[in-house]
């Protein structure tokens, strides 16, 4: 069996996200989550996640470009986050500082460091966070390091989409972070556009489980689908009903046995070796 790690992104910026991501590990559709600590519901949504430790890898979702970070004062949208990444980088130091407070939001209410660390839309690779990142992580934590995301598509899975997302830093993340022998995740699954409903989404899920190598962190965005859209401000709102529809239903389980895969726990796949 190929070991994979399904890994939800965006917990705590939503009632419905939050709920769903728990429910799904409790039925071992999941191995990992990802939080947005910025997000006012953090402290809240950590206290029942916290009774699920030691079922899936919990960690710190980094934000620099969601409504969350633009109301702490940091936050770019998307677009001029790019750009910034792509024309010079963002300032190391005000970069670091930013981090530190989110890893300490992350401890405070887990009451434990995080077992990995990714970024919404991918901003844990981008120029100028990538370093002081990996810094941070390695003095922070020394040998009890969290494992690293890197956001680069298998070659069998690559569209237009995923390899921006890769331009954006991959390669740059990972020499940095083997240089100070953090562990990481190489490859990433699970990119799309949000589009095609739950069939759609079925389609791509039984591509991603087929071609994921070894080891493939594979993401995803659920919420129950009653709360869809009860909260505004969701532009993917649609796609995360559908998926959590999908990672819920018995065709999903069945898709991983017909595939091979087992889900995983990255803290039992990636070590520190170069």
């Amino acid at each position: 069996m190929r070991p994979v790690v399904l890994c939800a992104d965006d917990y705590a910026c939503s009632a419905g996200v939050s709920e769903a991501v728990r429910r799904l590990a409790l039925g071992g559709r999941l191995t990992a989550t990802s939080a947005m600590v910025l997000a006012p519901r953090w402290p809240e949504d950590a206290a029942p996640l916290r009774e699920l430790r030691g079922r899936l890898d919990v960690g710190l979702h980094l934000d620099f470009t969601s409504e969350f970070a633009v109301a702490a004062g940091h936050g770019l949208p998307l677009g001029a986050a790019m750009r910034r990444a792509l024309l010079g980088g963002f300032d190391r130091a005000a970069a670091r500082a930013v981090i530190e407070r989110q890893l300490d939001a992350f401890e405070s209410a887990w009451q434990a460091p995080p077992d990995h660390v990714d970024g919404h839309q991918h901003v844990q690779q981008f120029a100028g966070i990538r370093e002081p990142l990996v810094e941070l992580l390695a003095r922070r934590y020394g040998a009890q390091a969290p494992w690293l995301r890197v956001s680069r598509a298998p070659a069998g899975l690559r569209d237009l989409k995923s390899r921006v997302i890769g331009w954006m830093g991959a390669n740059a993340l990972e020499s940095i972070a083997a240089g100070d022998r953090l562990p990481r995740a190489k490859w990433l699954s699970g990119i799309y556009d949000f589009s095609g409903g739950e069939a759609g989404y079925a389609r791509h899920m039984a591509t991603w489980l087929a071609r994921a190598p070894a080891g493939t962190v594979l993401m995803c965005h659920p919420a129950l689908p009653q709360t869809v859209g009860s909260e505004g401000g969701d532009a993917i709102a649609a796609a995360r009903a559908w998926e959590y529809a999908h990672l819920a239903s018995p065709a999903f389980a069945a898709q991983c046995a017909s595939a091979g895969v087992q889900l995983q726990r990255g803290r039992d796949l990636y070590t520190a070796a170069v």
